[in-house]
C-alpha cells in the first residue's frame, strides 16, 4: 500500500464525507483487509446515527427498513449507543425510540437485550451520582419499552419498590413521572402490587413530609389514576407496529448482573468478515423480501375491500399454523417465566390468555402446569386454583386436563419420587373436588391387585383422602353413589369378581374410607358362599399345577 492510501486510511476521527469514503473503500481492493474494514466501520457508524437521527412517527417504517440493510449484528453496540444518546438528547420523541428498537428486536432479539443491559447499567451509575435529570430519561426509556413489551413488567414493580424504600423527594418524583408512563400498561397486568404503590404514596402525601411540589405532583398522578389514565395511553396507535404473536419480552431485573458489552463500541478486526457479511445479506434479504410481501398485501387489501377479507381470513389462519409452529422450547419458558413472575393464579391467568395461546400450545400450557406443580416441595395451591380458572374458561382446557389424567395414571409408575406424585393427586383432587374437570376421568382407575401397582394406589389413596377432606365423606360417598357416573366407578369399586371386590373393601378400609364400600360390603354378601369360593378354589388349582 502507497503512502497516499495510508493516510487516506487513517481517519483520526475527523469527519469524512460520504463520496469520499466511499471512494477509499474502492481504492482498497483486499475486503479483508484491516484498512477495509476500519473504513466499513466508520461508514457504518455514520449511516446508523443519521437513520436514528431522522426517525419520527410518520417515517419510521422507512427508517427501518433503511436500518435492516446495514449489518446491524456487527454495529448493534453502535446501535444501542447511538439510540440511548437519541433518546437522552430528546426524551420527548422517547415512545418513538421504543417502537423502533420493538421493531428491531422481533428481527434481532440480541440487540434488545444488550439495550436493556446497557440501560440497566446506565441508570444504576446514574443513581448512584443522584443524577436526577439523567435517572428521569432513562426511566421514561424503561416505561415506553415496557409498553411495547420488550421489556418485562418486573422491571417497572423493581424499580417503584427502589424509588420508595426510603424515599425522599427526588425519588418520589421519579415515581410519579414512571408511573404515568406505565402505570395503564402495568395495573391490568399486575394490579394487586400497583395498589400497594398508590397506597403508598397515599400515605406518604398524607404525612406531609415531603415538598409542597412533590405532594401536588401525588395529587395530579392520583387524579390520571382516576380517570384512568385517559391522556396515557399504553402505546399510541401509530406506533403499535408488532404483532402481539411477533413480541420478544426480555426479563431483566435492576440488581442483576448484565453484561453492557462496551467492547462493541469500538471497531475489532474480523478474520472472516467476507463470510460473515454474506450471511448478513441472506438474513437481510429474507427479513426485506417478508416485509415487502407483507406491504404487497396491505396494498391489495386497501385495492378490493371484498379481497380484503378474504385475505385478512387468510392471514389469521397462517398466523394459526404459525402460532402452532412455536418453538416448544421459548414456549415452556416464556410460561415458566409467567408463572414465577404472578404474585397470584388471577395475574398469571390474565397474562397467559394475553398470549392468545393454539391448541397445541394450550395442550403443552396444561402438560407445563402440572410438571411445574410436580416439581414443587410440597403442593401449592397456585397450580390448582390456575387450572381450575383455566378450565372454566373453555372447554379445550377441560379435554386437555382430562386427557393428561389417564397419562399421568397410567405412567403413575415412572413418579419415583413420592413427593411428585402427591403433588399430582391432590392437583387433580382439586379438580374434580371444583367439578373443573368430569368425574368420568377415574374409569380408567381399576381396583384390583392385578390391574394395580404400588404407585397407583398411594395416588389414590392421596386422591381420595384429599377428595374427602375437601367434600367430607358423607358428601364424597353421595357422589360415589350417584346413578349418572356409576360407570367412572366401576373399576374403582369392581363388582365382577369377589376377589377384586374383597380387594377394593379391603384397600378403602385400609386408608380410612371404608364408608364408600358399604355398597360393596351388602354386594359380597348377597353372592352364594359357592360363588364366593370359587375365584379362590381355580386359583389353588392353578397354582397347585404350577408347582407340579
Amino acid at each position: 500500500m502507497s503512502q497516499k492510501e495510508k493516510s487516506l486510511s487513517r481517519t483520526g476521527g475527523a469527519y469524512i464525507p460520504p463520496a469520499r469514503l466511499r471512494l477509499m473503500q474502492e481504492a482498497i481492493k483486499d475486503k479483508n483487509s484491516k484498512e477495509f474494514q476500519r473504513l466499513y466501520w466508520e461508514s457504518l457508524k455514520k449511516s446508523i446515527n443519521g437513520q436514528i437521527n431522522k426517525v419520527n412517527i410518520s417515517n419510521i417504517a422507512i427508517i427501518v427498513r433503511e436500518l435492516l440493510k446495514e449489518n446491524l449484528i456487527r454495529g448493534m453496540g453502535l446501535f444501542c449507543r447511538s439510540v440511548m444518546s437519541a433518546q437522552a438528547a430528546s426524551p420527548t420523541f422517547t415512545h418513538v425510540y421504543a417502537a423502533l428498537i420493538a421493531i428491531i428486536n422481533t428481527k434481532f432479539p440480541q440487540i434488545g437485550e444488550l439495550l436493556l443491559h446497557r440501560l440497566v447499567n446506565q441508570f444504576r451509575r446514574a443513581y448512584l451520582r443522584n443524577d436526577k435529570p439523567l435517572c428521569i430519561s432513562i426511566v421514561k426509556f424503561f416505561a415506553h419499552l415496557i409498553n411495547q413489551r420488550v421489556c418485562h413488567e418486573i422491571l417497572a414493580l423493581e424499580l417503584m419498590s427502589l424509588f420508595l424504600e426510603n424515599h425522599t423527594d427526588d425519588s418520589v418524583e421519579l415515581v410519579v413521572a414512571f408511573i404515568k408512563e406505565v402505570g395503564k400498561g402495568v395495573i391490568e397486568i399486575c394490579p394487586k402490587p400497583m395498589n400497594e404503590i398508590f397506597e403508598t404514596l397515599r400515605h406518604i402525601l398524607q404525612d406531609g413530609k415531603i415538598d409542597k411540589r412533590v405532594q401536588y405532583m401525588i395529587e395530579v398522578l392520583l387524579a390520571i389514576r382516576k380517570d384512568k389514565f385517559k391522556d396515557h395511553p399504553i402505546v399510541i396507535p401509530e406506533l403499535d407496529l408488532v404483532e402481539e404473536s411477533e413480541k420478544i419480552t426480555h426479563l431483566v431485573e435492576i440488581h442483576a448482573k448484565v453484561d453492557p458489552r462496551e467492547n462493541l463500541n469500538v471497531f475489532q478486526f474480523d478474520e472472516n468478515f467476507e463470510e460473515n457479511q454474506k450471511k448478513y445479506e441472506s438474513v437481510k434479504k429474507k427479513i426485506l423480501e417478508e416485509d415487502s410481501d407483507e406491504e404487497s398485501d396491505e396494498d391489495a387489501e386497501d385495492d378490493d375491500e371484498e379481497e380484503d377479507d378474504e385475505e385478512e381470513e387468510n392471514e389469521s389462519s397462517n398466523q394459526v399454523i404459525d402460532m402452532t409452529e412455536m418453538n416448544t422450547v421459548a414456549l415452556r419458558r416464556t410460561i415458566y417465566l409467567t408463572f414465577q413472575s404472578s404474585l397470584d393464579f388471577e395475574e398469571c391467568a390474565h397474562k397467559l390468555l394475553k398470549l392468545q395461546l393454539k391448541d397445541k400450545q394450550i395442550e403443552e400450557l396444561c402438560y407445563l402446569t402440572i410438571d411445574c406443580c410436580a416439581q414443587q416441595r410440597t403442593y401449592i395451591k397456585f397450580y390448582g386454583l390456575l387450572a381450575q380458572r383455566f378450565c372454566s374458561l373453555g372447554q379445550e382446557y377441560v379435554g386437555y386436563f382430562s386427557k393428561v389424567f389417564g397419562e399421568c395414571y397410567e405412567k403413575i409408575h415412572r413418579f419415583l419420587d413420592t413427593n411428585k406424585l402427591r403433588n399430582v393427586a391432590k392437583f387433580f383432587a382439586h379438580l374434580l373436588f371444583t367439578d373443573s374437570i368430569e368425574w368420568t376421568v377415574l374409569s380408567c382407575i381399576e381396583m384390583t391387585e392385578d390391574k394395580t401397582n404400588s404407585s397407583g394406589r398411594v395416588f389414590v389413596k392421596i386422591l381420595f383422602q384429599e377428595l374427602a377432606e375437601y367434600m367430607g365423606i358423607v358428601k364424597l360417598n353421595e357422589r360415589v353413589k350417584d346413578p349418572t357416573l356409576q360407570k367412572a366407578f366401576e373399576g374403582l369399586f369392581p363388582r365382577d369378581n369377589p376377589r377384586n371386590t374383597r380387594f377394593a373393601i379391603n384397600f378403602f378400609t385400609l386408608i380410612g374410607l371404608g364408608p364408600l364400600t358399604d355398597d360393596l360390603r351388602v354386594h359380597l354378601e348377597m353372592m352364594p358362599p359357592a360363588h364366593q369360593s370359587k375365584p379362590e378354589k381355580t386359583s389353588h388349582k392353578s397354582s397347585s399345577k404350577s408347582k407340579k
